[in-house]
């Protein structure tokens, strides 16, 4: 059956098997029949045909019924993606949404927040079906429930130009997963990242999830955090990441795995060869799930991000960490802030990272603990031996006031004053340190520099959070933006 709108821009193939009410395009809104599944005898099909040119008119007035806001049309759109917007409005009975309107053109489109609902859902796929211009969709905090999400795979089957797509704290749950999980096991999208954070996601939606992601190596960024997996869930998706040749990074933040989960998720890293980046922040690992994450950083090479804030991770399980530390050579990020560690577990694990000359580390969060001046002289051998390396703890105990404006003044400022009372540039004071007058150096070279020069005298911490500013992290430091930079 085809269906046919006169003197009307045609919708493509499209609304799709079963999705789009059998009605006229004046029924009335509340009006919307049952949805028929693909194989039914009542299929119903809108055939692609080029959209007609469609002349511009400027209207008398703008309609106040919508919330539409009149463009130019010849600015803004091909001829008909306008139009055909409009009549998949019109046909599902919902306001067409004058942003999308006024960017169907752009790569790179933000509804969030906009109320759109599973109907509103609709109108925006079919509109993106035959659009070739927006790569990243964000639709977060729509309510667009599994009708919605159904909608959008739909749409998914025929656009490849999609790559991004955020659908997160949309209420998809059990049912959403399915269709997400049907959809993405058959690897027929661009899709490569996803955001699915806070969609009511239980323990039973892991199953589906993961045996798509098992199978599927398009999807490069997942983010399923605030959601509810809890040990079982850990079970699923450490099986799943032990046979994943695709994620670069996930997110599992803000869900429910303790021991049983940590250590399942952790067996699966194991032999995983392409995860760089892991959040696993604010869930309930404790120390014995700490042992597992100190085992993974000993035998995995890959992730170079991880984070386990808010763990209830102890000092015991700061010195399983740290055991990993020591052998570890891919890490450049840990995060272990607001866990119970003190002082004494913060000097396990910069000893670790001290001990492994192979370390790569760049930043240790730790800034809950309150550390002391012992720690200092400690944390500066540890720099010592890796200048690329920034601690990040909360304040130094018993440090009087004056000592501590001498430590954390601005490093920056204080060049700035110099160069400004010498009638010079901050990027020609850089260059008189470097031998070779260039604008780059080794981070190695320019702390050294930066120590020993007596122009601007600065502290080991002011001379690290010079090179903060100023490391590619590369291991070279670079000054060249500095040159706009007046006396």
């Amino acid at each position: 059956m085809h269906i046919q709108f006169p003197s009307k821009p045609t919708l493509p193939r499209a609304c799709w098997e079963g999705r789009i009410t059998a009605g006229s395009p004046g029924m009335p809104p509340e009006t919307e029949t049952e949805l028929v599944p693909q194989s039914s005898d009542k299929t119903l099909y809108c055939e692609a045909e080029p959209p007609p040119t469609v002349e511009k008119v400027k209207p008398a007035r703008e309609n106040s019924e919508t919330d539409l806001e009149i463009e130019d049309n010849e600015k803004f759109f091909t001829t008909g993606q306008k139009e055909l917007y409009l009549e998949a409005c019109k046909l599902v009975g919902v306001v067409p949404v004058s942003y999308f309107i006024r960017n169907m053109e752009e790569s790179y489109v933000n509804l969030n927040h906009h109320g759109l609902g599973p109907r509103g859902t609709k109108a925006i796929a079919i509109a993106l079906v035959s659009n070739t211009a927006v790569t990243k969709l964000e639709l977060e905090d729509n309510c667009i429930m599994e009708e919605g999400v159904l909608s959008l795979v739909e749409m998914l089957q025929e656009n490849y130009y999609l790559q991004e797509m955020n659908i997160s704290n949309n209420h998809l749950g059990l049912e959403g997963a399915r269709i997400i999980s049907d959809f993405f096991e058959r690897n027929s999208s661009s899709i490569w990242n996803l955001e699915l954070s806070g969609n009511d996601f239980k323990e039973e939606s892991a199953a589906p999830l993961c045996q798509a992601l098992s199978t599927n190596y398009r999807i490069k960024k997942l983010d399923l955090s605030h959601n509810q997996f809890s040990d079982i869930g850990g079970e699923q998706l450490g099986q799943m990441l032990a046979i994943n040749v695709g994620l670069t990074s996930l997110d599992l933040s803000w869900n429910n795995f303790h021991t049983r989960g940590a250590v399942a998720l952790c067996n699966g890293l194991r032999g995983n060869v392409t995860l760089t980046k892991l959040d696993l922040s604010m869930n309930g690992l404790g120390n014995e799930g700490a042992v597992a994450l100190g085992e993974v950083l000993r035998l995995n090479s890959c992730l170079v991000y991880l984070d386990v804030g808010g763990n209830d991770i102890g000092n015991e399980g700061a010195s399983k960490i740290s055991k990993g530390l020591e052998s570890n050579e891919s890490l450049r990020v840990l995060k272990l802030f607001l866990n119970p560690i003190s002082m004494d577990g913060a000097i396990l694990l910069t000893l670790a990272i001290k001990r492994n000359p192979k370390s790569r580390m760049e930043e240790l969060d730790i800034s809950n603990v309150l550390v002391s001046e012992q720690f200092m002289k400690t944390l500066d051998g540890v720099y010592a031996v890796h200048p690329q390396l920034d601690v990040v703890f909360k304040a130094v105990q018993g440090l009087s006031a004056k000592k501590t404006i001498f430590l954390l003044t601005n490093p920056m400022k204080l060049i700035q004053n110099y160069a400004d009372q010498h009638k010079i540039t901050v990027m020609d004071f850089f260059k008189s340190l470097n031998p070779t007058g260039t604008m780059k150096m080794s981070v190695d070279e320019f702390q050294k520099v930066m120590i020993e020069q007596t122009k601007v005298p600065l502290n080991q911490y002011q001379v690290r959070e010079v090179i903060r500013k100023l490391d590619e992290k590369t291991g070279m430091v670079n000054f060249s933006f500095l040159n706009t930079m007046k006396p």
